[in-house]
């Protein structure tokens, strides 16, 4: 007796796993809280795509043989997507020269929201003899920026870094 019990209990949930799944498409149908039937649409919902903010580029260099440049003057983004730049250096000299980068915002608030996540100017940089070198920045501007700051300008000045052989 205590087995047919048993086989009836077992028999009993695999009805109900077996009904779940019907049950669930019908309930996500009529609350149209999710078609099982199509993917996902994937968004970042960091992003504002209400706005967009300038973001313009401007090179520097200091006592340094270099030419230094973006390889575009500006771009737009929007708040939250993540971006990326490219900047060009050449060392002029037929030696190696190490320089290092500094970046500069303005207006200076603008420092508070601009997140760079890979950046040159991380690290110093050591040219070969007349060297050509592409460089990203890969950023993000907060979301948080304020509406009344439409325009970013990210300036990056080169200076020689002291005490490397000129070999």
């Amino acid at each position: 007796m205590l087995i047919m019990k048993l086989v009836v209990v077992v028999v009993a949930m695999f009805g109900f796993g077996y009904a779940l799944v019907p049950f669930y498409e019908k309930i996500c149908e009529v609350t149209g809280l999710r078609n099982i039937d199509a993917a996902d649409t994937v968004r970042n919902t960091q992003v504002d795509t209400t706005r967009t903010v300038r973001i313009e580029f401007d090179t520097n260099l200091r006592n340094l043989p270099w030419q230094f440049r973006a390889l575009q003057l500006a771009t737009d983004v929007h708040p939250g997507a993540v971006t990326q730049a490219m900047f060009e250096v050449v060392n002029m000299t037929d030696h190696p020269i190490t320089g290092q980068a500094i970046p500069s915002y303005g207006p200076q608030q603008a420092a508070l929201y601009f997140k760079k996540l890979d950046c040159f100017c991380f690290s110093q940089q050591t040219l070969a003899p007349h060297e050509k070198r592409d460089m990203p920045v890969v950023f993000v501007v907060d979301p948080k920026l304020p509406k009344d700051v439409p325009t970013i300008t990210l300036s990056y000045t080169f200076f020689e870094v002291e005490g490397h052989d000129r070999s």
